[in-house]
């Protein structure tokens, strides 16, 4: 059998919650795998056969022990402007869209997401199904693949997620069972109240009163943890402003408009005070600077040069202040952009910040997925150290290196005393020895001591299985997990 997790709205914690059930079911021996019909984020991750999935989906295959597939996310929305989405259908690139024109399409890509999940049903028994947002968002019941229309062709128990750490949680609870349709209220059979601070104990009312106002039972109240896994999408940005500060070492990531893959830098977020600043920001005082991916090149680079943020770039170049570029940050460190249309609509070329003496074409509509190794091959004090690297590639545009150092073998590019460097790969600094190599190096030329990044493994998936068990009424849910019932 399988389950269905709702939530009352986005951000409430529907993703964690599947995550650590994922988790909890593995530690008891019962195969599983997580699934979402549709996410929105640019925030994603490349399967081994180079699928792209959201980064959720791919965080939640790695607790329940499983490699990630495109059947688990088989539709993903990548936003390109305030209209305009890509839609990824089953790992693939599969036109970009209007939104308006977005949900003539429903009717088949809800389709394809039922035989994904079957294809998962049937390959490990047991699925854990995360919906999108809110699950009463009324006006979409009719186009709604990830919540209504998903739960009504899957007829699968559902579990509600209420965020109590934002306030109003009666009124979320109450009032998304209430709105509902009538077909789908009764298929809720639990509700957990998620981001609770303070004593647990002292909400035993909320709980009575609840169950009371709402005759479903509540699973559980969890309290707020601060366990690292990966970052779903940009509303997760606003968290990071709390943990940013107290750390030595400052390191400015520019915060894109539209900003993909920050994942990438959560590692360092740990170890640092990393903070995401806007356009415009100045970039004095920080030890390093990253210019990170993002799902437009073209338009985010207009964005930083309208904001002067190339001569902030230049003046820290000045200063011996290392820059990095990932994936698209990378395009923009080069000396230009030559476009065919792909990125803006019209053919056009782009003046870069000059950084780096490359030059990126984007000339068709092809889009780069692939898992990579690569042994860092830059001179300088921090590529010299990392060593081999794992990571993944998500890009359109070819970069062509010139006369540059290459800074990993096969790929990216330094500038000879490796203080600038770009680099297609995502997940870079979620290896340790790339961290380190960067930690190290600015603790030095900072003169303050440098305590190595290890690998934490498993660890973070099994402290949230414990964290969520500790909380929530497992003898409740684990007959939803029984052989041989649907």
């Amino acid at each position: 059998m399988s389950l269905i997790v709702l939530g009352t709205a986005s951000h409430v914690g529907k993703s964690v919650t599947v995550a650590a059930l994922c988790r909890a079911l593995y530690r008891r021996g019962v195969p599983v795998a997580p699934f979402k019909s549709q996410n929105m984020s640019l925030n994603s991750y490349v399967t081994a056969d180079g699928s792209e999935i959201g980064i959720a989906q791919a965080v939640q295959a790695f607790a329940a022990g499983v490699e990630p597939t495109a059947d688990m996310n088989p539709v993903l929305l990548k936003p390109k402007g305030d209209h305009i989405s890509q839609v990824v259908l089953l790992g693939r690139p599969y036109k970009d869209v209007q939104i308006r024109d977005y949900y003539t399409e429903t009717d088949t890509l809800l389709e394809e997401a039922v035989a994904a999940f079957e294809r998962l049903q049937q390959r490990f028994g047991h699925v854990v199904v995360e919906g999108a947002g809110g699950a009463a968002e009324v006006n979409l019941y009719d186009r709604d693949i990830a919540n209504i229309r998903l739960a009504r062709a899957l007829r699968l128990p559902i579990v509600l997620v209420a965020d109590i750490e934002r306030g109003g949680v009666f009124a979320q609870v109450y009032g998304t069972l209430a709105l509902l349709p009538e077909d789908i209220r009764p298929l809720v059979v639990g509700v957990v109240i998620n981001k609770f601070r303070g004593d647990v104990e002292l909400f035993a009312s909320g709980v009575a009163k609840l169950e009371e106002l709402t005759g479903v039972r509540v699973l559980g109240v969890v309290p707020y943890a601060d366990i690292p896994l990966p970052s779903e999408d940009s509303l997760s940005l606003g968290d990071k402003r709390e943990q940013a500060a107290g750390r030595p070492i400052r390191i400015a990531v520019v915060r894109l408009p539209r900003i993909a893959n920050f994942t990438d830098f959560e590692v360092l977020e740990q170890h640092a005070s990393v903070d995401y600043v806007p356009p415009g920001t100045p970039l004095a005082g920080y030890d390093c600077i990253i210019l990170p991916g993002t799902k437009n090149t073209v338009e985010d680079l207009g964005v930083l040069q309208r904001h002067g943020t190339g001569e902030e770039l230049r003046l820290a170049r000045e200063r011996g202040v290392p820059i990095i570029g990932i994936c698209g940050g990378y395009q923009m460190l080069g000396r230009r952009i030559v476009d065919s249309g792909i990125e803006s609509g019209t053919p056009a070329e782009y003046e870069g910040f000059g950084l780096l003496d490359v030059a990126t074409a984007f000339t068709g509509y092809r889009k780069t997925t692939v898992q990579v190794r690569r042994r860092a091959a830059g001179p300088g004090p921090i590529l010299s150290r990392m060593g081999e690297v794992a990571g993944y590639e998500i890009h359109m545009g070819e970069t062509e290196r010139g006369v540059l150092p290459e800074a990993f073998a096969g790929e990216g590019a330094a500038t000879p005393d490796g203080l600038v460097f770009g680099t297609y790969m995502h997940g870079l600094f979620q290896n340790p020895g790339a961290a380190n190599a960067l930690l190290a190096y600015l603790s030095e030329r900072r003169g303050i001591p440098f305590e190595p990044v290890t690998a934490s493994g498993d660890a973070a998936y099994d402290d949230l299985a414990r964290h969520f068990e500790e909380h929530v009424d497992m003898d409740a849910i684990m007959p939803y997990f029984q052989d041989g019932e649907r």
